[in-house]
């Protein structure tokens, strides 16, 4: 039995091999330009949302001294004592809060001021290493720092020194550690010990090892303030 081929007539769904390959080339072309248009012309709302927040007025207390800035109120206040304020002394390490170099005071209280939003500390006391020292006179953890050595390169050294002066503080206090043996006291002033001291300057790292010499100078300060 032999099979009739149809007639060269076809039906309008009767596609040949040529016709099927240009629909899918046009069809793929334009997906692909699809894709590229969307990436390159992002929505308005999109726009919107990665357009930069309205500045803020902001007065920081850094030193004893108030500043009056215009800050992005995502600046850090890293950036701002740095970037807008040139005090250099509080240095920008890791910049994720896991180095301790740009450690400042803020109401006595030592922070990473990477990690903090300056507008959030506004009215607030804020200390940096340049404010330590009175005119001439360094402060005792400054002092100590440089009689034993606690430094090397010196990139870390204002943070270290700032997270010291808290440190005193804190014991002084009564602020236990994890290593504190008498918990039970608040009011007792935690002895300073080795442990104690590298314990609580343990958030301070030193690239140049120098741990020696400032477990040594923050020792003596401790019994000098």
């Amino acid at each position: 039995m032999k099979i009739k081929r149809s007639g060269s007539k076809r039906s309008g769904f009767d596609f040949t091999r040529r016709a099927l390959l240009k629909l899918t080339a046009a069809t793929s072309g334009a997906l692909a330009a699809g894709r590229w248009l969307s990436a390159a012309a992002p929505p308005a709302a999109a726009q919107g949302a990665n357009s930069a927040p309205t500045p803020l007025n902001a007065v920081l207390r850094v030193n004893g001294s108030e500043h009056r800035l215009m800050l992005d109120p995502r600046t850090t206040l890293l950036d701002a004592l740095r970037e807008h304020l040139k005090l250099t002394g509080t240095k920008k390490g890791c910049d994720h809060g896991q180095c301790g170099a740009c450690t400042v005071l803020v109401d006595g209280r030592r922070i990473n001021s990477c990690l903090a939003l300056a507008v959030i500390y506004e009215g607030a006391q804020i200390t940096t290493v340049e404010g330590l020292a009175r005119g001439d006179e360094l402060h005792p953890v400054q002092a100590a720092f440089i009689k034993h050595d606690g430094f090397q390169c010196g990139y870390c050294t204002s943070g270290q020194i700032c997270s010291a002066v808290a440190l005193l503080e804190e014991a002084r206090a009564g602020a236990a550690s994890h290593v504190t043996a008498n918990i039970r006291d608040a009011r007792a002033r935690v002895e300073l010990t080795d442990e104690e001291i590298r314990e609580r300057m343990s958030g301070n790292l030193c690239r140049c090892g120098a741990y020696n010499g400032i477990v040594a100078a923050v020792r003596e300060a401790g019994g000098r303030t």
